[in-house]
């Protein structure tokens, strides 16, 4: 088992920066790849980056590519998603997530076997 825990959450006006954080416990955290999604109201969750367990690869959802970065510190098991020149459409429930296999296709839920439990993003224009 791998337990997720999202921090950061907050309120930003457009054009501003935030970053979430994801403490990880449980099964080494080292081993998994990590993702991130985000939910808005009345939308799917939808991926918006990802990072292999190395750090090495990170991958990032077109609408974000160039504004968000993800990194990751396995000595204390978190991992961050910096996001600036924040837009209203960035708003949403974020959600780090963690892969179930080193390959896993990073771009898909169903590749994630453990989730957290969500933290609120807010963006004002």
């Amino acid at each position: 088992q791998v337990q997720l825990v999202e921090s950061g959450e907050g309120l930003v006006q457009a054009g501003g920066s935030l970053r979430l954080s994801c403490a990880a416990s449980g099964r080494t955290f080292s081993n998994y790849g990590m993702g991130w999604f985000r939910q808005a109201p009345g939308k799917e969750r939808e991926f918006v980056g990802a990072i292999r367990w190395s750090g090495g690869n990170t991958y990032y959802a077109a609408s974000v590519k160039g504004r968000f970065a993800i990194s990751r510190d396995n000595a204390k098991n978190t991992v961050h998603l910096q996001m600036n020149s924040l837009k209203p459409e960035d708003a949403a429930v974020y959600y780090c997530a963690a892969l179930a296999y080193p390959n896993g296709y990073v771009y898909a839920e169903s590749a994630y076997n453990y989730w957290g439990q969500g933290t609120q993003v807010t963006v004002s224009s």
